[in-house]
């Protein structure tokens, strides 16, 4: 008898499997930017931690010196500085020819701390520079203990008479220190509000008229807009305004004063502020002594005949 084997069923086939895809590895622009550097990421590591660490060390800083601990730390410094003998004993000034030595070191020695390390060296210089004499200041240390002030003084170039005072004035204007009639020294005096503020504006006048600048006693600043000039012998030129208009004026006066003598004759005043007229006044009888009366009027005379001529 016959038997019939039964043969097993065959596993189903599994579908074959897709290859694997490789993963794409994509890359940042950052990361393409710092592969192009021309450092390796160890060192731009290490740079970022130096800046952090420089950052963490500003903020650190920021809030001692708001909370005061900043200060209290330069004070002790100071202080220490100056138990080590490295304080300020001795002010050396150079420079100084007029100036009031006594009042250079009062002004250096003005600060409370007199230690080298804490002493304002530019803080000092600000209340030299305050003071009128002094057209500029250098201060320094020398250690251990001696402060140096390089002064460059301003030099005296009038007197200004404002409100019944004098007071000696730079070629500028700067007010140095008041005077006295009595220690008043030789210099052309200057006359009205704001007048030393035109001192500058007189000298660059008197420029064009050199032979009169020695003959001159003194200028009027009047309205502020013009000047009376006053010379040694006594006479008063009157100035018409504009710096312009004066210098052709005073260029035209100097040279008829040489061509026929005008100052030291007795005359009063030369007006020429209308730069069409030149109008003197002249001294009333027994106002000046004959002779000087005789001589005015020669000379105004004298001047009335060279003036026809030229316009002949």
């Amino acid at each position: 008898m016959s038997q019939k084997i039964k043969r097993p069923k065959s596993a189903p086939r599994r579908p074959a499997r897709a290859p694997k895809k490789r993963k794409t590895i994509r890359t940042s622009r950052v990361d393409a930017f710092i592969n192009a550097l021309p450092v390796s990421p160890q060192r731009l590591q290490q740079v970022a931690n130096w800046t952090i660490g420089i950052g963490l060390f500003a903020v650190v800083g920021l809030a001692a010196h708001a909370t005061g601990v900043t200060a209290k730390v330069q004070e002790e410094y100071a202080q220490a500085v100056g138990r080590a003998g490295f304080q300020v004993k001795k002010v050396e000034v150079v420079g100084a020819d007029r100036i009031d030595r006594l009042k250079v070191y009062d002004i250096a020695l003005a600060q409370k701390d007199r230690s080298m390390a804490a002493l304002d060296l530019e803080g000092v210089r600000a209340d030299l520079m305050k003071y009128g004499w002094i057209k500029d200041a250098r201060v320094s240390r020398r250690l251990p203990d001696t402060l140096v002030v390089d002064i460059v003084e301003r030099t005296p170039a009038a007197i200004w008479q404002h409100n019944n005072r004098l007071s000696l004035i730079d070629e500028k204007g700067v007010v140095l220190e008041p005077v006295t009639i009595a220690t008043m020294p030789d210099l052309p005096l200057v006359i009205g509000p704001k007048a030393n503020r035109r001192a500058q504006d007189l000298d660059r006048l008197l420029a064009e008229a050199s032979s009169l600048k020695e003959l001159l006693a003194g200028a009027t600043w009047v309205g502020n807009r013009r000047w009376d000039l006053r010379f040694r012998s006594g006479e008063t030129l009157s100035l018409p305004e504009g710096e312009e208009a004066a210098k052709k004026a005073l260029a035209k006066f100097a040279h008829m004063d040489g061509a026929n003598r005008l100052l030291g004759r007795g005359i009063l005043r030369f007006d020429m502020r209308d730069p069409d007229r030149f109008v003197l006044r002249l001294p009333h009888e027994g106002q000046v002594s004959p002779a000087k009366l005789e001589g005015a009027r020669a000379a105004a005379d004298a001047l009335a005949a060279a003036t026809a001529a030229e316009e002949g």
